[in-house]
């Protein structure tokens, strides 16, 4: 199952460390990112594949939700095909 994670917050070191870390302890395969700055906001969206994570969907939306806390940004996470339909022209 693909999703896709938004992050967004203010930029500072080790955002893409920790939120890749968080993944790969997970099983979590990254297989598309972008990331960028704009006027200094970090901004970064990840399209995941969850079919080798033993955690359901909203086990890692919730660790996502306290671990943005954590570095200070908003972190959200939404099924790939939700995210493709509310984007499609």
């Amino acid at each position: 199952m693909n999703v896709i994670i938004t992050v967004v917050g203010t930029d500072k070191v080790g955002i893409i460390a920790r939120v890749s870390n968080f993944l790969a302890e997970r099983y979590i395969n990254i297989e598309d990112i972008s990331q960028t700055i704009l006027s200094g906001n970090f901004v970064m969206m990840m399209t995941v594949d969850l079919s080798q994570s033993g955690k359901t969907l909203e086990m890692i939306k919730h660790e996502l939700t306290v671990m943005g806390e954590t570095l200070q940004v908003s972190i959200s996470l939404m099924h790939e095909q939700v995210f493709s339909a509310m984007h499609r022209i």
